[in-house]
């Protein structure tokens, strides 16, 4: 039955690469539609001219403590071990990130046991505690205290969000631990990795299958859709109706590249706190193959700003007036007969890779029921505005 529905998929990234693959595993023939000039999405990697593997879009490390995610993953890539430990420059000074019992040592000039740092830490904050907490700045303050804050995370924040963090919800900040103890792992998921040859394989994979058409450097239209029993759109919502209603507000990054010989600064992540610093971090990528000798150093200074016309949207905002604006346009999406909103542009949200990929898998799963039942799925699998 399924081989009798005509689906199209737009948007190569994990979550179309990831539906196309299930769909067309399941019998339906699935044209994906790209309109950059390489599959992947922004976790398309290759090889510089140095030999080194680089993260187009920024880097990538995947972690997860969902089993059945990593144990997907490692179907089509060979994942070597890996811990992500960021540093940041603050006044002249290096320091870890997540604030860990060194962090609190090194930046205060102490020499705290966990029990003291965390007692040290909850005084710092305590002048600063409301009954209610609803900015940013108001859970950094209450959790962290005025030092800390100031150094690591309101110049960081306001270069890459381009709002004052006393705008910005306090969720953003718990998602960013603090740790009385020693551990520098930025992440602490149970599975850590990056894949040995860089994630392109694993799209080639996907989207390598005798039921899918590949079209690259193809945009397609909503006038084309009547062409299909059904599309999957993971491009951004907005531009889906032509912007009609205005603009998602989007974040964007801008690289700039340096190639040095030998090691440049000895991490695979740094961190530029201060506002007078124009760019949020510097990302060596030799740092994310470390199993790799090369004889040069690649990195990519990072500059984040708000996304024009024509630019890759990298992260939704979503602040208030954001959210207000996205209801509007899931209301008209829900108006569409044959179209499904996936991915992180697609339901403006941000999305980590595992969550992406997850949430494609069931996405599939749930279409295919529908289709044999000569159902539609959803505009939504996963509603947007929660």
């Amino acid at each position: 039955m399924g081989s009798k529905k005509n689906i199209a998929v737009v948007g190569a990234g994990f979550s179309g690469a990831v539906i196309a693959n299930e769909l067309a595993n399941a019998g339906f023939k699935v044209s994906v539609f790209e309109s950059r000039d390489h599959i992947g999405g922004n976790c398309y990697t290759e090889r510089h001219s140095t030999g080194v593997m680089i993260h187009k879009y920024g880097p990538h490390i995947f972690h997860t403590d969902n089993q059945d995610v990593w144990e997907y993953v490692n179907k089509f890539l060979e994942f070597k071990p890996y811990v992500n430990r960021v540093k940041t420059t603050v006044g002249g000074k290096v320091f870890s990130l997540p604030i860990n019992l060194h962090t609190l040592n090194q930046f205060f000039e102490k020499t705290l046991s966990p029990i003291e740092a965390e007692e040290f830490l909850r005084k710092k904050g305590e002048q600063f505690h409301k009954d209610e907490i609803h900015s940013f700045e108001d859970q950094a303050l209450a959790f962290l205290g005025e030092e800390l804050y100031e150094a690591f995370f309101k110049g960081y924040t306001i270069k890459q969000w381009g709002v004052h963090p006393s705008e910005l919800p306090a969720s953003i900040l718990k998602r960013l631990p603090v740790r009385f103890n020693y551990d520098d792992n930025y992440f602490s998921h149970r599975y850590q990795g990056m894949p040995k040859d860089g994630y392109t394989p694993m799209f080639e994979q996907l989207l390598s299958h005798d039921n899918i058409n590949l079209f690259l450097g193809y945009e397609l239209s909503r006038s084309e859709v009547k062409n299909f029993d059904h599309v999957f759109y993971s491009g951004a919502i907005d531009a889906w109706f032509n912007f009609s209603l205005g603009r998602l507000a989007y974040r964007t990054l801008d690289f700039e590249e340096i190639e040095v010989n030998g090691d440049f600064q000895g991490c695979a992540v740094m961190n530029y706190g201060e506002l007078d610093v124009p760019f949020t971090r510097i990302t060596q990528h030799n740092y994310f193959s470390t199993w790799e000798d090369h004889d040069k150093s690649v990195l990519y200074k990072e500059f984040s700003r708000e996304a024009e016309e024509g630019d890759i949207p990298y992260y939704p905002k979503r602040l208030v007036n954001d959210k207000k604006l996205l209801e509007k346009y899931v209301a008209l999406a829900n108006s569409e007969s044959n179209v499904s909103f996936v991915g992180r542009l697609g339901t403006y949200r941000y999305l980590d890779m595992d969550v992406t990929i997850y949430e494609a898998l069931e996405c599939a799963k749930k279409a295919i029921v529908a289709f044999n039942n000569n159902n539609n799925p959803p505009s939504f699998f996963v509603r947007p505005l929660s």
